[in-house]
C-alpha cells in the first residue's frame, strides 16, 4: 500500500508523519501540476509540522515549479493548521470555504472552475462530514480529490448532529459525477488512493444505510440514549475512537428524527 508519491499524471501525494485513529498513516498533501506547466495547486497542507511543509515546498521547488495557490479542502486542523506556514514558504494565496481558513485567498463556490497554468480544478461542495467541505475534480485525469469525505478505507464522522443528510446528499451526487464523467480514481485526504471509485461509492452508502438500520434496531430493542445505541451498534469500539462513534451516532438519531422515526424519548 503506496502513499507517499502516489497519484495521477497530474496529481502526487507527500504523505505527512502525523498517523492516527483520525488521520488513518496522515495526512495526504497534494500537489498538483498540469505536464509541462510550471505553475503549481497544493491542496491541504496539512497540520503545522515544518518539516513536512518545507519537504512539500523544496519538493515543487526541485521539480522547477512554483506553488501558484493552495487549497483547503474543509477547516479540519490536520489539513489547515500548516496554511499560513506554507503561504509564507511560497507567497501563494490559500483559498477556502471558510474565511477564517484563508490566507490571502478567496472562497471556494460550488461549480467553481479553477485555474492554474493550464490545470483545471473543478470546485464540487459535499457537505457532511464539515459544513464547509469539498472536492476537486481533475476532468483531464479522470479523478476527484475527495479530502475527508471520501476516505483510502474507513469512514470519515460526521461533523454536527445535522451533517448526516447532507452527508448522503454528497454521496450520491459523487457517485453520479463517478458514473457520468467515468471517473477513475479518488485521491482521499488520508489513506492510499482509491481505483474502483463507483464500488467505493456504493460501498460507502450501503454502510450508512446499514448502519441505520442498526441505530433503528438499537431504538426498537429499547436504546433511548447515544451512548446505550453505541454500546448496541459499536459493541467492539476502542476507547480512543468512541467519540467519534457518540460523533455519528448522535448524527444518526437526529437524521432519523427528522424523518419522524424516532419514538419519544430518545435523544437525538
Amino acid at each position: 500500500m503506496r502513499i507517499d508519491g502516489s497519484g495521477t499524471l497530474r496529481a502526487s501525494c507527500v504523505l505527512c508523519p502525523n498517523p492516527g485513529p483520525m488521520t488513518l498513516e496522515g495526512t495526504n498533501t497534494w500537489i498538483l501540476r498540469e505536464p509541462g506547466a510550471r505553475g503549481v495547486v497544493v491542496v491541504d497542507p496539512g497540520p503545522h509540522d515544518e518539516r513536512h511543509l518545507e519537504r512539500v515546498a523544496r519538493t515543487v521547488q526541485e521539480q522547477g515549479a512554483q506553488v501558484l495557490m493552495t487549497v483547503v479542502t474543509h477547516r479540519h486542523f490536520d489539513h489547515t493548521e500548516g496554511s499560513r506556514y506554507f503561504a509564507e514558504l511560497t507567497g501563494a494565496p490559500v483559498h477556502a470555504v471558510d474565511p477564517g481558513m484563508r490566507v490571502g485567498g478567496s472562497g471556494l463556490a460550488d461549480g467553481q472552475l479553477l485555474t492554474a497554468d493550464g490545470l483545471e480544478l473543478r470546485v464540487v461542495a459535499t457537505p457532511g462530514h464539515t459544513d464547509d467541505s469539498v472536492c476537486l475534480f481533475v476532468e483531464s485525469d479522470s479523478a476527484i480529490l475527495t479530502g475527508d469525505t471520501v476516505l483510502g478505507h474507513g469512514t470519515p464522522v460526521i461533523d454536527g448532529d445535522d451533517g448526516l443528510a447532507p452527508y448522503m446528499d454528497s454521496l450520491y451526487r459523487l457517485r453520479d459525477l463517478v458514473v457520468e464523467h467515468r471517473v477513475r480514481i479518488l485521491l482521499p485526504g488520508h489513506g492510499p488512493v482509491l481505483t474502483s471509485p463507483l464500488a467505493t461509492l456504493n460501498s460507502y452508502i450501503d454502510h450508512r444505510e446499514a448502519r441505520l438500520a442498526q441505530v433503528r434496531e438499537a431504538v426498537r430493542a429499547g436504546a433511548t440514549r447515544v451512548e446505550e445505541v453505541v454500546d448496541r451498534v459499536y459493541p467492539d469500539v476502542v476507547e480512543g475512537i468512541r467519540p467519534a462513534a457518540a460523533s455519528s451516532v448522535r448524527a444518526q438519531l437526529r437524521y432519523l428524527a427528522v424523518k419522524e422515526e424516532l419514538p419519544e424519548g430518545v435523544e437525538s
